[in-house]
């Protein structure tokens, strides 16, 4: 069974997209590098966010879907999740990207400049929110109890919020680098055009292998906590500031999950 897409869908999964491009536009209207404060208090929140979205919106449907199907209800959620985990560990290691303040690439070894390999390690981070958004677009299409058009759009609205400041915490050290203004919002935006395409592909998937849907949400939130744990935490808890960034996760987790419990 296939899955149709109108305009409110296409509009929901381009909103984490509109929030990457809002966010490296940043880059025209601040003079300096992202202040060190800030950048931490903005990697948390989007920590926070993510694993909020990846429990409230992602594993708990998984469990509730999985036993509305007479499945084992923890079972899809558990082997998703890891499946999740797995395939962003495999992407990590072929990849070739630099996260910030390293000089190490990561992946595959390339001649790839700098910038190129710091916008890559955005894209990969991008690649799990694209299929979060796109596979409860998908639950909610196909008239599943667990996954409401509210609850899909709140994610998208939620993972919006996070990627503005993530979409500044990119263009900004690049313009630091000698980037241009145009040519790092350029690339802070290219990096979040894989969460619609993502989105989409995934939308199409699921459609086609609807009992799989509880394994594709849990998928999804293995896919989220991965980034969360191999780069923002780790991320924001480098040097100095550690309590701001603390303070940002349980702020993004709790907006998160308000807006999941509120709205969803």
């Amino acid at each position: 069974m296939g899955i149709s897409m109108d305009i409110s869908v296409a509009a929901g999964v381009m909103i984490p997209f509109i929030g990457t491009s809002l966010g490296s536009a940043m880059v025209f209207f601040m003079r300096n590098q992202i202040n060190r404060k800030l950048e931490k208090l903005l990697l948390g929140f989007a920590a926070g966010v993510m694993v909020a979205a990846s429990v409230w919106s992602l594993l708990i449907p998984s469990i509730e879907m999985a036993s509305e199907q007479e499945k084992v209800a923890w079972l899809p959620a558990a082997v998703g999740f890891i499946l999740g985990m797995a395939f962003l560990l495999l992407l990590d290691s072929v990849i070739p990207h630099l996260h910030l303040e390293t000089e190490k690439p990561e992946g595959i070894k390339t001649r790839a400049k700098k910038t190129t390999m710091m916008v890559f390690a955005v894209t990969l981070h991008n690649i799990p929110e694209g299929m979060a958004v796109g596979v409860t677009f998908a639950g909610a299409l196909l008239g599943n109890a667990q996954v409401t058009m509210a609850g899909a759009f709140t994610l998208a609205l939620g993972i919006a919020i996070q990627n503005f400041p993530e979409g500044a915490i990119i263009s900004m050290p690049l313009k630091s680098q000698g980037t241009s203004r145009r040519r790092a919002f350029v690339y802070g935006v290219l990096s979040g055009l894989v969460e619609p395409v993502g989105a989409v592909l995934t939308i199409i998937l699921a459609g086609l292998i609807v009992p799989l849907l509880p394994y594709f949400l849990a998928f999804a939130a293995g896919a989220m906590i991965y980034v969360v744990v191999e780069e923002l935490i780790p991320e924001s808890q480098a040097g100095e500031h550690t309590n701001i960034a603390t303070i940002g996760v349980a702020a993004g987790f709790v907006v998160m999950m308000v807006l999941d419990v509120a709205l969803g």
